[in-house]
């Protein structure tokens, strides 16, 4: 397996085990709604039903970046290089290398640390369209772009 496809399958694996915990949250949250039943309490019963539809609203939206998350992996061809950086490209650069996919955070592979940035997060703003040789500043460091996969 080369390396790109492996950074991939890991973004793909931290989708998935995201979708899981948010799954699981939601199921608890609607046994735990279920459960609750009227009591002599009322004021207690309603605030605790009140929060557990916050956690409700907050699940569904995390649910809606994992889809996000999903359709933003959908658009990466492993195969395709380039020698710009784009969706999907592996950064090497001085000071880090990076994979342009989803904010999946840092991802070992081949014994060499990578970060899964998005290309809407600043660093991926920055490293999106660039190329060999190309230098840039991020967080008022200079680093500069030596291999583009």
């Amino acid at each position: 397996m080369d390396l790109k496809q492996e950074l991939f399958k890991q973004c793909a694996a931290f989708v998935n085990k995201r979708l899981q915990t948010v799954e699981e949250i939601i199921s608890s949250n609607q046994k735990a709604l279920q459960s609750e039943t009227k009591s002599s309490a009322g004021d207690k019963h309603e605030t605790g039903r009140a929060m557990l539809q916050l956690e409700m609203e907050k699940a569904s939206q995390q649910l809606a970046g994992i889809s996000l998350m999903n359709q933003i992996l959908a658009k990466i061809d492993a195969s395709k290089t380039s020698d710009i950086a784009h969706l999907g490209s592996i950064v090497i650069t001085e000071k880090a290398n990076y994979f342009l996919s989803i904010s999946a955070g840092k991802l070992t592979a081949f014994d060499k640390d990578y970060y899964a940035v998005s290309v809407s997060s600043p660093i991926g703003k920055i490293l999106l369209g660039k190329k060999v040789n190309e230098e840039y500043s991020f967080n008022k460091i200079n680093n500069k772009v030596i291999l583009i996969k």
